[in-house]
């Protein structure tokens, strides 16, 4: 079978880019015959050397560019489309009247794909304008199969975009990790002594991390050996705006509060092994987002799938993933509730253990090796049909809602298909390995302005 990837791809540093290379890997895993390969979306007057694998190139922005690019793949001896939709990466916004209104740029791409597709929806805001609301009918109308990653944007689907056939839920991947190491890792770190506590991922305001730092003078107060790691580089797109404003702000503040040796930044792009060892290294994982509407966090699955304790604001894939005990929800902005949460962790050895363990026991089922499997088999269902032509299924435009919280269900209890473990699965040169973040030691306990 061969699988055109339609996403932002790596080098481009981007959550999509990087979620699309996890999975590609875990499908040629599942089935080492496969052939995958990519339209790679990248932004205006950018090149990169893509890998061999990136056949097509889109100009996001434009168009026509998408148009051109589904026509190339109707030329190729690809089976099936994989399109990873993020509304930034297909589309523009612009103002009518006091109005913001989408442009869908996918439509176009759709419209002339003559190959079966498979859309991954990776947010479904609540509460969408028109014109949004537009662009995901058109997503449900035009492929094969949808497929989200929670539960709750089931319920979504259904309730604000009044699409009446519930998609397929295919959670967010995450390494295989055996929990285990972290006073060994913490000594490579040269940090074992040290309580850490820990965010990765593109650092920008949308992550709310300065209501972390002004969180850390109360737990340094009662744990004086805690060190908040902020890890990541500025948010491309942010840097191009705006330079390091934020970066700038966060260490301003770390500096105004005396917090010089209890926060540090590692202002590096990480590779999965070196995140698997930071967060193997962490006591407790913090998410304090400030969207409210966020479906999926990749940096919530990677923890989830460490054992991590977490501590994170109640945004939607936080309330769904950490809801039933598997982790503390906090109010949005608030410092006071930040502290509080990461105290009652750090005070407790037996809670902490407990949140480790039903994390973990929560994420387990939803490691790469196991969705690889999963997604290999969605997609080739379409690809096995004699499809030269997009077959839309109806258009779920209808004003009939169905009761959300029963589709969810169902949906949710079809997609964990074993309980089997979770380690054995992977050859030993693919497990996490529990080495020091390369370049890393020299700026741990150091920050400065960029």
């Amino acid at each position: 079978m061969r699988i055109a990837f339609v996403s932002s791809s790596l080098p481009r540093r981007c959550g999509i880019a990087t979620f699309t290379s996890d999975l590609m890997a875990a499908t040629r895993t599942a089935d080492p015959d496969l052939s995958t390969w990519v339209a790679a979306i990248d932004e205006p007057n950018v090149v990169r050397p893509y890998k061999r694998e990136v056949r097509w190139r889109i100009r996001q922005g434009d168009p026509s560019s998408y148009r051109a690019a589904a026509a190339a793949i109707n030329g190729s001896k690809v089976d099936v489309v994989n399109v990873q939709h993020e509304f930034g990466l297909y589309g523009t916004w612009h103002m009518a009247g006091t109005e913001s209104v989408y442009e869908d740029h996918l439509r176009p791409f759709l419209e002339e794909l003559r190959k079966p597709v498979v859309t991954t929806l990776h947010s479904v805001p609540p509460e969408p304008s028109p014109s949004m609301r537009e662009a995901v009918l058109s997503i449900v109308e035009l492929s094969q199969q949808v497929v989200v990653m929670a539960a709750t944007a089931v319920d979504l689907l259904a309730t604000d975009y009044h699409v009446q056939e519930p998609p397929i839920v295919i959670p967010h991947g995450m390494p295989a990790i055996e929990p285990h190491g972290r006073i060994r890792i913490k000594a490579k770190l040269g940090l074992q002594d040290r309580t850490i506590i820990s965010t990765f991922g593109l650092v920008d305001p949308r992550k709310g991390l300065e209501y972390m730092v002004e969180a850390m003078p109360d737990v340094v107060a009662r744990h004086p050996d805690a060190l908040y790691l902020i890890a990541g580089q500025t948010h491309p797109n942010l840097l191009r705006s705006q330079g390091e404003q934020y970066r700038n702000s966060l260490i301003d503040t770390v500096e105004r509060l005396g917090l010089r040796d209890h926060v540090s930044f590692i202002d590096q792009y990480l590779a999965q092994r070196d995140i698997i060892d930071l967060l193997l290294a962490s006591d407790v994982y913090v998410t304090p987002y400030l969207d409210p509407r966020q479906i999926t966090s990749g940096t919530l699955a990677y923890a989830m799938g460490a054992g991590k304790a977490i501590v994170s604001t109640e945004y939607l894939h936080a309330k769904e993933a950490l809801g039933e005990g598997r982790g503390i929800l906090i109010g949005f902005r608030n410092a006071n509730q930040l502290a509080a949460a990461v105290n009652s962790i750090l005070a407790s050895g037996e809670r902490k253990q407990t949140l480790e363990h039903m994390a973990y026991a929560y994420a387990r089922e939803m490691t790469w090796p196991k969705l690889g499997r999963r997604w290999l088999e969605l997609m080739s269902r379409p690809a096995a049909a004699d499809t030269t032509r997009p077959r839309p299924r109806e258009a779920r435009t209808g004003t009939e809602r169905h009761a959300g919280s029963p589709r969810a269900v169902a949906a949710i209890a079809a997609m964990v298909p074993t309980t089997e473990t979770v380690v054995n699965e992977i050859p030993e040169d693919e497990r996490s390995s529990p080495g020091v973040l390369p370049d890393m030691m020299p700026g741990v306990m150091i920050h400065g302005r960029p």
